[in-house]
């Protein structure tokens, strides 16, 4: 699985948002989207990068995810944590804390899940 481009996971969140669709219906869940030609361009990058696939209906493609989301955050946010905090995730969460990204109340919430296995 190759890691996406800060657009390409733009363009993904919409159609993990939208599930099958066309261009228009992902570009409705976008904040801010770009043109239609370059959102276009980029979910067929995306197909060719094996993220989403497509079928054809009359005269115009629907797209859908090929990839979760879940399956695409577990790949990178595990690398991301190996390649920035020393593959500990204690590391990370200390970051998070020490930026003030992360509270008091969210990490006893994050304690609980544990405790609880995330029940």
């Amino acid at each position: 699985m190759e890691k996406l481009t800060h657009t390409e996971e733009e363009v993904m969140q919409a159609i993990w948002q939208t599930g099958e669709g066309n261009i228009k219906a992902f570009m409705e869940n976008m904040a801010a989207p770009a043109p239609y030609t370059t959102i276009a361009s980029i979910v067929k990058n995306l197909e060719r990068k094996g993220y989403v696939s497509s079928r054809l209906v009359g005269n115009a493609y629907l797209y859908q995810p090929a990839v979760t989301d879940a399956a695409y955050k577990k790949k990178f946010v595990g690398s991301v944590v190996k390649n920035y905090f020393d593959n500990s995730y204690k590391e990370m969460v200390n970051f998070f804390v020490e930026q003030k990204k992360l509270s008091a109340k969210e990490l006893k919430e994050i304690i609980n899940l544990i405790e609880n296995g995330n029940k």
